[in-house]
């Protein structure tokens, strides 16, 4: 197992002013190490749906974990909205950009968004994901999640659900998981994202 379900069992979701749960190691020390090893390599900013990526296959069976019925089902309970039947959306990101972080909310077709962090022991103050109390301001913080490896955020996508993190530029791996309200939505996103991956490439 790559994911210490056990631990998230154990963990205790924050209600309000959105219901959100932070778990650091989600990923047990012993498999941070292949789960690494086999990250996708990605060199330019940006979010690359999972379909569009090669890796290794401990990041493949981390993704299979990902999408298993467990993890939705203990998601699902902790944050108090049911998941059963909704599709699963997974996007990566490798690099950071100065621009990146603007404070926003996720689009209303996804449910929850779930982030997972791969880049060691994160000592810089920049690229720490604060959620917010409100649009405008970073310094209205509610909780910060700095993208320690292994580090696991939660939380369901509602109107007040600001969320954004200080500037950094360089290498910010992280791995999104999306519940999202319909397969229409997964079909949408997998040609927006591959279309902007396409325009990238000649960039």
């Amino acid at each position: 197992m790559f994911l210490n379900l056990e631990a998230l069992q154990q963990v205790v979701a924050v209600a309000q002013p959105f219901p959100y749960l932070i778990l650091p190691n989600f990923i047990p020390d012993a498999a941070l190490e292949a789960v690494e090893k086999d990250f996708p390599a990605i060199t330019k900013p940006g979010s690359f749906p999972l379909e569009t990526l090669t890796s290794g296959p401990a990041f493949a069976q981390l993704m299979a974990e990902l999408r298993g019925q467990a993890f939705r089902k203990i998601i699902s309970e902790k944050l108090c909205i049911n998941l059963e039947n909704r599709p699963v959306m997974i996007t990566v990101r490798g690099q950071a950009r100065e621009k990146d972080g603007q404070i926003h909310t996720d689009s209303k077709t996804k449910l929850v968004t779930v982030l997972i962090y791969m880049n060691g022991r994160w000592e810089n103050p920049g690229g720490r994901l604060r959620l917010l109390h409100a649009p405008d301001n970073l310094e209205a913080v509610i909780a910060e999640v700095p993208p320690d490896q292994g580090t696991l955020l939660a939380f369901v996508n509602k109107p007040n659900a600001w969320h954004g993190h200080t500037p950094f530029h360089g290498q910010r791996r992280a791995i999104q998981l999306n519940w999202v309200t319909n397969q229409g939505v997964v079909w949408r996103e997998k040609l927006r994202h591959r279309f902007s991956a396409f325009v990238k490439r000649f960039r």
